[in-house]
């Protein structure tokens, strides 16, 4: 499993020309699934940005997650995290998980950041072609996988 997570002033998703989902101050993340996940890499994954210290504090630190600035999160699946582009020009996606077993750990995705974590997280629309408008705030952008 791989996470982008872009620290954000805001961020939205729009599908055929409509706002799917809009978020102020928090975290947009870029999610993908490969071969082995299973829930609970998602589990894991969800403690470890639920609980990451990226925001400054009054000292400009990053001391500070996102529960305690009360933040949002934008949860975007995308699948080209596991794009093999090691030979040739055009990448090979076949470590990408399957959409829908991959579809059904992104929504536990959501859910456990929801509920468990009680951060308000929405999402974008799996498998569609979305736009996204994140306004980056540093910019500061961390790489996880498990």
């Amino acid at each position: 499993m791989r996470v982008t997570v872009q620290r954000v002033l805001e961020a939205s998703c729009v599908v055929d020309n409509k706002v799917v989902s809009k978020i102020s101050k928090g975290f947009m993340l870029l999610i993908g699934f490969t071969h082995e996940d299973t829930i609970e890499n998602v589990k894991k994954m969800c403690k470890k940005i639920a609980n990451m210290r990226i925001f400054e504090d009054i000292n400009e630190k990053m001391n500070l997650s996102i529960k305690d600035v009360s933040g949002e999160i934008l949860a975007i699946s995308q699948f080209t995290l596991y794009a093999d582009s090691s030979q040739g020009n055009r990448p090979s996606f076949i470590n990408s998980m399957k959409s829908e077993l991959a579809n059904s750990l992104y929504l536990e995705m959501i859910k456990i950041l929801n509920e468990e974590y009680q951060i308000p997280t929405k999402g974008g629309v799996f498998g569609a072609h979305m736009y996204l408008h994140p306004v980056c705030d540093g910019p500061v952008t961390i790489n996880l996988e498990f």
